[in-house]
């Protein structure tokens, strides 16, 4: 017994926010019925071609789904989507600014039709209509709210601001929506009622950003940009070795700094050093503290820093690619691995963060669906014969 069996979520979704949420929920089990556009579907799908000719994006966020083809704009998808929706627990949507409502799936338009119903939209800055703000009907991609956000104020090197290498923007969105989802279902158990949850992608990498923003609290000067170093505590980042290989280290107290010195870089009087004597004068003092700690390194491989920071209990790690990260030992070790299947071919995929791989239940990863690939049979359960789903292919409905 999966903790969201029985629920049916539809998801009028696309990209990665929306997707992203979804896909947890369908892990725990729910049904998720993702309607996408005949004929090109979820614009994710053509973003690359990289998993088998799938794309990237759409493997990682639209397993365990049912896609259902339908033009929203078509008179005789309305049907088709008026039933769907009486039979949902949960509608997701992140069209563009407006679109939902003026397909009549509001929050407002539903409420009174299906009390039960949790719609939850995600949009890049939110879709109050009571409370829009200037940015309301801005298009929101995941770059843009990075940078609205101050991320990329505080992210790169000093010259140059850097955007994470994978969608945080959408990825905070996509949790947040989540998790608020199940809070709503928990909520409904006890009222028996559905609500309106209004995520933004903005508001959600906002909240991501709260050290940084009181960190520059009453216009303090902020975190500066520090490349892969962290930008308040020293040292903590990447250092390289004698054979050209970097190692990331970090640490957090005195103890440690002591450790640091004496086990590591065997220079036990440098932790009295009255440069050094405090985290503060560390930062403040980073540079002639980098040169001291890369010379202490430069006669050691990677593997042998490795081993002295280990003794010494002082945090560390290797800089890994891709490639690395598809065979790291810890992930193998803990048996993370699974195998799902997709139009191409059944591909690895990671048990999500949280399941146990001993449970009696385990999370659900399904396959990833072809584009429409559940149309018929949705349509069949929902009361459409076999002629009628031919006219309404003939329609260019579905």
């Amino acid at each position: 017994m999966r903790p969201l069996n029985g629920i049916t979520v539809v998801s009028l979704e696309q990209a990665i926010a929306a997707p992203f949420c979804t896909r947890q929920l369908a892990d725990l089990g729910a049904r998720v019925i993702k309607v996408e556009r005949p004929g090109s579907g979820d614009f994710a799908r053509a973003y690359d071609g990289r998993v088998r000719g799938l794309s990237s994006h759409f493997v990682w966020t639209n397993r365990s789904k049912e896609s259902l083809t339908l033009d929203l704009k078509h008179d005789a998808a309305q049907p088709v989507l008026d039933t769907l929706i009486a039979r949902a627990d949960v509608l997701v949507q992140n069209l563009a600014p407006g679109a939902a409502a003026r397909l009549g799936l509001s929050w407002e338009t539903l409420k009174d039709k299906h009390p039960r119903l949790i719609v939850c939209d995600i949009s890049g800055y939110g879709d109050d209509p009571a409370r829009p703000g200037p940015y309301w009907d801005k298009k929101a991609y995941d770059l843009l709210i990075q940078s609205e956000a101050g991320f990329l104020s505080v992210t790169g090197t000093p010259e140059d601001p850097v955007k994470a290498g994978n969608s945080i923007a959408d990825i905070a969105a996509g949790m947040y929506a989540y998790s608020n989802i199940l809070a709503a279902l928990l909520q409904r158990g006890q009222t028996g009622r559905g609500c309106r949850i209004d995520v933004s992608m903005l508001e959600s990498m906002a909240e991501w950003m709260s050290f940084p923003m009181y960190y520059a609290f009453e216009g303090a000067s902020a975190p500066q940009r520090s490349g892969a170093a962290h930008a308040t505590i020293y040292p903590y980042g990447p250092f390289p070795a004698g054979d050209g290989k970097v190692v990331m280290l970090g640490l957090q107290n005195e103890r440690e700094w002591v450790s640091f010195c004496g086990q590591v870089l065997l220079q036990p009087a440098l932790a009295s050093d009255g440069r050094f004597d405090s985290n503060a004068k560390r930062t403040a003092a980073r540079q002639a503290l980098r040169d001291i700690i890369v010379q202490a390194l430069s006669a050691l491989t990677s593997e042998q820093v490795i081993e002295r920071l280990d003794q010494a209990q002082i945090a560390n790690a290797q800089v890994n690619d891709m490639q690395a990260l598809w065979q790291h030992p810890q992930l193998q070790a803990r048996q993370r691995w699974r195998q799902v299947d997709t139009p191409a071919g059944p591909v690895p995929a990671l048990l999500p963060a949280g399941s146990n791989v001993d449970d009696a239940d385990p999370v659900r990863m399904d396959p990833v669906p072809a584009l429409g690939q559940h149309t018929d049979a949705i349509l069949a359960e929902l009361g459409w014969d076999s002629a009628a789903v031919a006219r309404l292919r003939a329609q260019g409905a579905v």
